[in-house]
């Protein structure tokens, strides 16, 4: 099982804590792990860059990381504001883009994909 599964199912599970109703305990992990989204989310982009991961697991973590790290995308220079105005477009999304996520690393942590 790589890192990146483990990631994917953290960041999936703070994308997607508004549809674990059902599972109360679960909700509330996933409520708690949103309070560290920007740290978790950097881990994600900084994995895929560094490990260039640029496979369906990457492609997804990059669009959940930028999600994530939404706050301290105006403080990086020059392409800030772009990365910014994408990333809030992807969080109309967010929901979806943590179900898939959830699932991929659910998936590839279990090595069926």
């Amino acid at each position: 099982m790589e890192l990146i599964h483990i990631i994917n199912i953290l960041a999936g599970l703070i994308l997607c804590a508004c549809f674990l109703d059902a599972v109360p305990k679960l909700q509330k992990f996933a409520k708690w792990l949103g309070g560290f989204d920007t740290i978790i989310g950097l881990i994600l982009i900084i994995y895929v860059i560094i490990w260039g991961t640029l496979n369906l697991y990457g492609i997804v973590a990059i669009f959940a990381g930028l999600i994530m790290i939404v706050g301290i995308l105006p403080a990086i220079p020059a392409i800030g504001k772009n990365l910014e105005k994408f990333a809030k477009w992807l969080g109309g999304f967010q929901g979806i883009i943590g179900i898939i996520i959830l699932l991929l690393g659910i998936l590839g942590a279990l090595a069926i994909i």
